[in-house]
């Protein structure tokens, strides 16, 4: 039996907090007094998750795919993008295995609803539930996260050839 190849990639995402916007981490929408800004919904969480299949697909990153100066992407749910990059590592003949996410953040707190976020993308990756785990950590009061002006999301995923 020849072993599949396999490859792994990382994504980062780091957006502000700012008034006036929903916030969004992985498909959920959090109560929360402020929103994270971007073009699109701001979604850390999905843009680290489809960073890290497109690089460990050997893709161009997020960003080249959806850039921010192209209205089309103003607005988007970060979730529908997860569904294109999925298709676009399909297409590109990997398949992710399975996919991680920290996000790290004092305030909100999240561990309501870090399992759903994790379902969220099991789904639009069509991962086994196990497969994709989103945890949340405090920065205990240290930079940016820890004086709320920000969230940080770090993935990694590792996906094999899907034509083996």
């Amino acid at each position: 039996m020849i072993p599949q190849p396999m490859r792994v990639g990382q994504g980062v995402d780091i957006h502000p907090l700012v008034e006036g916007r929903p916030l969004i981490l992985g498909g959920v929408t959090i109560p929360f007094d402020r929103g994270l800004d971007g073009h699109s919904d701001g979604d850390v969480v999905a843009h680290a998750a489809c960073d890290a299949l497109l690089g460990a697909a050997g893709l161009d990153d997020l960003g080249t795919h959806f850039p921010e100066n192209d209205p089309a992407f103003e607005g988007a749910s970060s979730m529908d993008l997860c569904r294109q990059v999925a298709e676009m590592v399909a297409a590109s003949g990997w398949a992710a295995m399975n996919l991680t996410v920290t996000i790290l953040c004092d305030e909100p707190r999240l561990g309501d609803y870090v399992g759903q976020m994790s379902a969220n993308l099991a789904g639009v990756f069509a991962l086994e539930p196990a497969s994709a785990r989103v945890t949340a950590k405090a920065a205990e009061g240290l930079g940016f996260p820890g004086r709320g002006e920000g969230i940080l999301a770090i993935a990694v995923c590792l996906a094999v050839a899907a034509d083996l």
